[in-house]
């Protein structure tokens, strides 16, 4: 008579297996991929640097670190006192240069006045001569007086062309260093933070020199990767959620899609995105309204509403 086979009693260790098992496969059953971000990235600001665009010491430049500044607020002054000279000059260059113009135009009213004369004479001739009271050789003389005079006022102007030339010059030069003076004076492009210092005042600065480094930080840009699986998932003008680390938790921000690239290109090493890592991803920016807690380079991740 055969032996009903018996089970083999099972062992401390092939319990805590199966029950590792089976945690394992509930938490994977019960995630489904839904505790992972749809994106990681960092936050963008766009940094302007401003340049010196004259040369010369600076006088003074109050920007610190970190300070709020409007736009086209004075900061700084780069030494203008050469300029201010060179102006002077050519001011008194262009009055010198005046002078010569009135005295030329003065001759021409004296003409001008000379020539209404003569043409009234003319026409009473030629009054006169209808009423056979003058002459021809009268009114041939006054005709030949009314031409010398018209010729002799273009010979003037002709001189005075020349003097006015001189003076636009001299203005055009004039309106070169009133524009170099105002570049002298440093001023705020935009509204925003400063990032960085690079100069100081007594320091000498050159044409181009950058002096310090802003942004605005009222917006961020936050930089995420996504793989072309999650393409169809998103669009330009979409509003998506983004969480920074909190202290115990999770921070969100409402943000809003503003661009994504048109061409793929291969995943940064510091990215992560919500399937395995693939070769190529697309890059997107997500606008977000900052609080003061967002700082450039900042980790965040992007999250979208199913």
């Amino acid at each position: 008579m055969k032996r009903a086979a018996t089970k083999a009693p099972m062992t401390k260790k092939t319990l805590t297996i199966l029950s590792i098992f089976t945690l394992v496969v509930s938490l994977t059953s019960c995630n489904g991929g839904g505790d992972l971000a749809d994106g990681y990235g960092n936050f963008e600001a766009t940094e302007t640097t401003v340049s010196a665009e004259a040369n010369g010491k600076i006088q003074f430049l109050d920007v610190v670190e970190g300070n709020l500044l409007e736009k086209n607020e004075v900061v700084g002054v780069i030494d203008t006192i050469q300029l201010s000279l060179k102006r002077d000059q050519l001011k008194a260059a262009k009055q010198t240069i005046y002078s010569k113009s009135t005295n030329v135009l003065s001759q021409r009213d004296v003409l001008q006045e000379e020539l209404q004369v003569a043409q009234n004479d003319k026409k009473r001739i030629e009054s006169l001569i209808k009423e056979n009271a003058a002459t021809q050789k009268q009114l041939d003389d006054i005709q030949g007086k009314v031409r010398i005079l018209q010729q002799q006022i273009k010979s003037v102007e002709t001189q005075n062309a020349p003097i006015i030339n001189e003076v636009k010059g001299i203005e055009v030069q004039i309106e070169q260093i009133e524009d170099q003076i105002a570049k002298s004076i440093v001023k705020s492009p935009l509204d925003g933070t400063v990032l960085v210092k690079y100069a100081e005042p007594g320091e000498v600065a050159v044409f181009g020199r950058p002096l310090f480094k802003m942004a605005n930080l009222d917006e961020m840009e936050l930089r995420v990767y996504i793989s072309e699986a999650q393409l169809p998932n998103i669009k330009i003008g979409q509003s998506v959620t983004v969480k920074i680390d909190d202290v115990d938790s999770m921070r969100s921000y409402e943000g809003t899609v503003s661009w994504i690239s048109a061409s793929a290109e291969f995943t940064p090493k510091i990215i992560q995105t919500k399937e395995e890592r693939v070769n190529l991803v697309y890059a997107v920016k997500i606008k977000v309204k900052n609080d003061g807690s967002l700082k450039i380079g900042m980790p965040a991740e992007m999250w979208i509403a199913n």
